[in-house]
This record gives C-alpha cells, sequence and structure tokens, in this order.
C-alpha cells in the first residue's frame, strides 16, 4: 500500500469530519439561540385597570353591607 495515498485519504476524511463537525455545532448553536428567545410566561397576578377596581370595590362594599345587615338580625335573637 502507498503510505502517501493513505495518509492523503486520512486528511480528506479529517477535512470531511471537520465539516460535519461544524455543521452539528452550528445546528447546536442555532438550537440553543431558539430556545433563549422564546420568552417565558409571566406568573402572577394580573393588574386591574381604574374601572376594575372601582367595580370590586362597589360589589365588596355591597357584599359587606349585606354581611352587616345579616349579622344584625341573627345578633337579638341570640340574646
Amino acid at each position: 500500500m502507498n503510505i502517501n495515498k493513505a495518509i492523503r485519504e486520512l486528511h480528506e476524511e479529517k477535512k470531511r469530519l471537520d465539516r460535519v463537525i461544524a455543521s452539528l455545532e452550528e445546528m447546536q448553536l442555532n438550537a440553543a439561540q431558539q430556545i433563549a428567545a422564546v420568552p417565558e410566561k409571566k406568573r402572577g397576578r394580573k393588574s386591574m385597570n381604574h374601572e376594575a377596581r372601582q367595580e370590586v370595590s362597589e360589589r365588596m362594599k355591597r357584599y359587606w353591607d349585606a354581611r352587616r345587615k345579616q349579622g344584625q338580625t341573627l345578633e337579638p335573637s341570640k340574646a
């Protein structure tokens, strides 16, 4: 076997492997960038605008007024 031919074939194989490795590393880098580009979902409470806060405030005032009235009607019957 010709040693020069074997060396030349090995160098060609090395170049081919280097190209394959480079393309795989590029694919890995692109995948990592795509994963990092996806925004994470926020958790927690959603903020309310002024009108929504007003509605909740009025609804809770009615609720507590009804509870107080209910409590007043129950107190005399307890005594």
